[in-house]
């Protein structure tokens, strides 16, 4: 299925098994409507393996970053959006913030963050990739697909 032919409604109506995120992140990138398998991270207020992740190959995947809902500091910008364009993601979600917010409104990527905070996070490295993250009601699992657009995220429970 392409970014542009489904509704999560309609999905959601065809299959009640589909995961809802009742968590309510605001649409921050370009593109409104994306899919993918799913890739994880959960870091702290250090965007280091979420820059080096997205400066790989993503092969249409979607990137879910849980950042444990701090509004402390961004896990993404610009810069690190347009690696993750040039690297064939599909999207990002993060349960924490983000920066650049105007230009990644113009960058043809799916995004979805609780809000933005200019302030720069830590470039340690520190957090876990391609584990099994949860937040708002959802569990979020490597391999399983994503769907998000204008009304909200749902995901496979496989």
């Amino acid at each position: 299925m392409s970014d542009s032919d489904f509704s999560t409604c309609d999905l959601f109506d065809a299959d009640e098994q589909l995961q809802s995120l009742s968590l309510q992140l605001q649409n921050l990138g370009g593109k409104k409507k994306f899919t993918g398998p799913i890739r994880t991270i959960r870091c702290h207020r250090d965007n280091g393996l979420v820059k080096s992740t997205l400066n790989t190959p993503g092969a249409g995947h979607v990137l879910v970053v849980d950042g444990e809902g701090s509004l402390e500091s961004a896990l993404m910008g610009d810069m690190i959006a347009e690696a993750a364009i040039a690297n064939d993601w599909a999207g990002v979600v993060i349960n924490g913030a983000i920066r650049d917010r105007a230009a990644l409104a113009q960058l043809n990527l799916g995004v979805k963050a609780l809000g933005s905070n200019p302030r720069k996070s830590a470039k340690a490295g520190h957090g876990v990739f391609d584990i099994d993250i949860e937040f708002g009601g959802v569990n979020f699992r490597p391999g399983a697909t994503l769907w998000s657009d204008e009304d909200g995220i749902l995901v496979t429970n496989s």
